[in-house]
């Protein structure tokens, strides 16, 4: 494990918010099992804990305590287009996380970084953008630490990518593209 993803991953561990890399923009992310840290990522985003969050994973089988449907049911990533699914939560997820749905926002993460974060933790991770509420995301890495040094606890480098832009967020059970 390199350097950067070890210092990300004792953060994760203690609590603490990163930025990092995803298929298409920069993120914010904690461990979704920190009420604190979840906390605390809500309050830097200023966003509204209604709304709920994503989690990420390196696999499907890392979302198995976190639905309420067998992980196989998730589609497979797709190359070059990330693809959010909203799927039942399990009855254990806080509202921090799911906010005010019973459903929870999944996606099996194909850049290497955000991956070897999830790999290395042996969990899912909240993944939001990086930006505030309303704001433009961070679409560099230079506006990403000029936005977000001194409000999170490490920035991992690395490059967003294979896709650009966020991702798309569908429903699993009826299909529709919510966003």
């Amino acid at each position: 494990m390199n350097l950067c993803i070890s210092k990300a991953v004792r953060v994760l561990l203690h609590g603490g918010v990163v930025t990092c890399p995803t298929e298409g923009v920069y993120g914010l992310s904690c461990m979704p099992d920190n009420a604190i840290a979840v906390t605390r990522l809500l309050a830097i985003k200023q966003r509204d804990p209604a709304k709920g969050l994503i989690l990420i994973a390196a696999a499907k089988e890392q979302l198995r305590d976190w639905i309420a449907i067998p992980p196989e049911q998730i589609p497979d990533p797709e190359p070059n287009r990330p693809i959010t699914w909203i799927v039942p939560a399990s009855a254990s997820v806080s509202t921090l996380v799911r906010g005010e749905h019973a459903g929870l926002a999944v996606r099996i993460t194909s850049n290497p970084t955000a991956r070897a974060l999830c790999l290395a933790v042996d969990s899912p991770l909240v993944s939001t953008s990086a930006n505030l509420a309303g704001k433009p995301v961070a679409a560099t890495r230079f506006v990403l630490r000029r936005k977000f040094a001194g409000r999170v606890d490490y920035i991992v480098p690395g490059d967003c990518g294979p896709a650009s832009g966020p991702s798309e967020i569908h429903d699993l059970k009826s299909g529709l593209q919510v966003r």
